[in-house]
């Protein structure tokens, strides 16, 4: 059974950083177009960014410049660094693999705040 399991939220200060990451396990990763998503307290979900498996990558214009989605196929493991951080950027984030109706992580809190 695939899974993808989300690390590295936490409390942070604006304009800050923290480093998010997804395992996947399972034999899909190199072969799937991965992406985070987030959704911030009354809001709707947000694509945030995207990596194709060919490496191509796609940000909001709200991110864009500030984070970075990379992967590490010998870890199966994707990675979103996030940058100057902002409070606006508050939210559960989520790992995403294949799309809306593909596979999702559980999420994980990142919190900007003074």
């Amino acid at each position: 059974q695939v899974q993808l399991v989300e690390s590295g939220g936490g409390l942070v200060q604006p304009g800050g950083s923290l480093r998010l990451s997804c395992v996947v396990s399972g034999s899909i990763f190199s072969s799937n177009l991965m992406a985070w998503y987030r959704r911030a307290p009354g809001k709707q979900r947000e694509l945030v960014a995207v990596l194709t498996s060919g490496g191509s990558t796609n940000y909001a214009a709200s991110v864009k410049g500030r984070f970075t989605i990379s992967r590490d196929n010998a870890k199966n493991t994707v990675y979103l660094q996030m940058n100057s951080l902002k409070p606006e950027d508050t939210a559960v984030y989520y790992c995403n693999a294949n799309g809306p109706r593909g596979l999702w992580g559980q999420g994980t809190q990142v919190t900007v705040s003074s």
